[in-house]
């Protein structure tokens, strides 16, 4: 079960009567984040942490607990803070720094120095915040009370973001062949990978799965084909009996090898491509959406790094409304003063941000040589989102992300027979494609209608990857200065 350490700092100089206030308002603090409904895992509330040896045991085995996916932190006296040096230089997990109080409102009438030495967050934590800084320490601050909605939502985004944090670093990704031939932003540093967010990546040979969709048994692929009939609109040709009812019965076959390649192999993401197929007769459609329905991160033509993110942001987003998908900007409708992106890809589109109950159809593809396959086609819920790539440039990673609105499909597309969706770029068409060319943001993404740029911020600030977020204030001038001043920041970050 995900935990969240909440973690008081004071010290023995006001005697134990004054600790044991301490200790029994930390609980109220922490009480509170417990029963927020926004804060998305267990609050672990920890004893109020007095000196430098409780404070280092404390952080090392925060990083040692494989539930603790986070820290909050709250100075509710004044804590020396070099006693926090060695706990802090350790710490490896996402720290909050929470500035607030117990009292929301000050006890005019009765206020007295007892009052004041033990209510002296608002200077203990400006000394806590000054080491965090002099030892560079990446974190969150928010500044508020704990009965204020805005703190409790923001506290709740961060909990996210430490959810998908956790998810990378738990990550392993199989490939299912190699990246598409020539291509350039898929390729990325896997050992870079692994050492900045932990996720393994490694390949399997296509064939291996094949093996596994050879295995499926008529009776479990035609169980599954039926499931298929119950949830969807399939076509006729493809129900039981009819022309072509074996091309669906071999995609519920994909599906179940997946599932028991990917799943049962504890992987939490795959790739495939077009051009490497080996035995498997159609290319994996209707079976990849159904796997990131599940939670499972994907890409397309060996992109494992949209892969990653994918599993990462399906698992921050968990049980927000909206939806998230493997996305490909694919191309553009340029009416004057009505700029609209088309997003889509071959066959794979997750149906968490379908409007509709999806058709289940079966066309030719045209490219990797195969039998038509199966996919799902819909079109995507209209919804404020966020698109999210990851390149590497080299000497570092980048995230890249893009506000953006999903708005509903001007018109009918009767002949484009896959999943679509088609939004507006903040802040506008040419604002949004310059700047995300200027960053070198891959053609590949994840689109989001469940988290906001707040939740990428935090994730990114916690996994320690620049983030060039193009919002509903940037402007061309602004983002290229951004680019420029994020590059001298990186390089001098990186030392000699």
């Amino acid at each position: 079960m995900a935990s969240i350490w909440f973690i008081t700092g004071s010290q023995h100089l006001y005697g134990p009567e004054v600790l044991k206030q301490v200790a029994d308002q930390s609980r109220t603090i922490s009480d509170a984040l417990a029963d927020a409904d926004e804060v998305v895992a267990t609050i672990v509330a920890k004893p109020v942490l007095t000196d430098t040896d409780a404070i280092r045991r404390c952080l090392i085995d925060a990083n040692s607990d494989d539930d603790c996916i986070g820290v909050i932190a709250w100075m509710h006296t004044f804590s020396p803070a070099k006693m926090w040096i060695t706990g802090l230089d350790q710490l490896r997990k996402p720290l909050l720094h929470l500035h607030t109080q117990v009292n929301r409102d000050l006890p005019w009438d009765t206020i007295d120095m007892d009052f004041m030495n033990l209510n002296q967050a608002a200077h203990g934590d400006r000394e806590f915040a000054y080491v965090q800084t002099r030892l560079r320490v990446p974190r969150t601050t928010i500044a508020g009370h704990v009965s204020d909605p805005e703190v409790l939502r923001r506290v709740g985004v961060w909990s996210r973001a430490c959810v998908g944090a956790h998810a990378f670093r738990t990550l392993k990704v199989v490939r299912f062949g190699d990246n598409m031939r020539y291509v350039a932003v898929t390729e990325g540093d896997k050992v870079e990978v692994e050492r900045r967010l932990g996720t393994s990546v490694n390949t399997y040979g296509v064939n291996e799965l094949v093996a596994v969709v050879d295995a499926v048994s008529d009776t479990d692929a035609d169980a599954l084909a039926t499931e298929y009939c119950d949830l969807y609109d399939v076509a006729a040709e493809l129900r039981p009996g009819a022309d072509r009812y074996e091309s669906l019965q071999y995609s519920a076959k994909l599906e179940l090898a997946l599932r028991h390649f990917v799943i049962d192999g504890g992987y939490g993401a795959f790739t495939t491509s077009f051009e490497d197929l080996g035995g498997l007769k159609q290319l994996p459609g209707m079976a990849v959406q159904r796997l990131m329905a599940d939670g499972i991160g994907f890409g397309g033509e060996g992109d494992w790094k949209t892969a990653v993110l994918g599993h990462a942001l399906k698992a921050a987003g968990k049980g927000l409304p909206g939806g998230t998908s493997f996305m490909e900007d694919y191309t553009y409708h340029l009416e004057p003063g009505n700029n609209l992106i088309l997003g889509a890809h071959m066959l794979e589109v997750c149906p968490t941000i379908a409007a509709g109950k999806p058709k289940i159809e079966i066309h030719p593809l045209g490219i990797g040589g195969k039998d038509d396959p199966v996919r799902m086609v819909f079109d995507a819920a209209p919804g404020d989102g966020v698109t999210l790539g990851l390149a590497d440039l080299g000497d570092r990673l980048r995230f890249v992300s893009n506000e953006v609105e999903v708005v509903p499909v001007p018109f009918p597309m009767p002949k484009l027979p896959v999943a679509r969706a088609v939004w507006k770029p903040m802040p506008n068409f040419s604002t949004s494609t310059e700047c995300w060319l200027a960053a070198g943001g891959p053609h590949h993404t994840v689109l989001s209608t469940q988290l906001s740029a707040e939740h990428l911020e935090n994730l990114a600030q916690m996994v320690g990857i620049e983030l060039c977020l193009i919002d509903r204030d940037t402007t061309v001038r602004s983002f290229h200065k951004e680019l420029r001043w994020s590059a001298a920041y990186h390089r001098l970050a990186s030392g000699i």
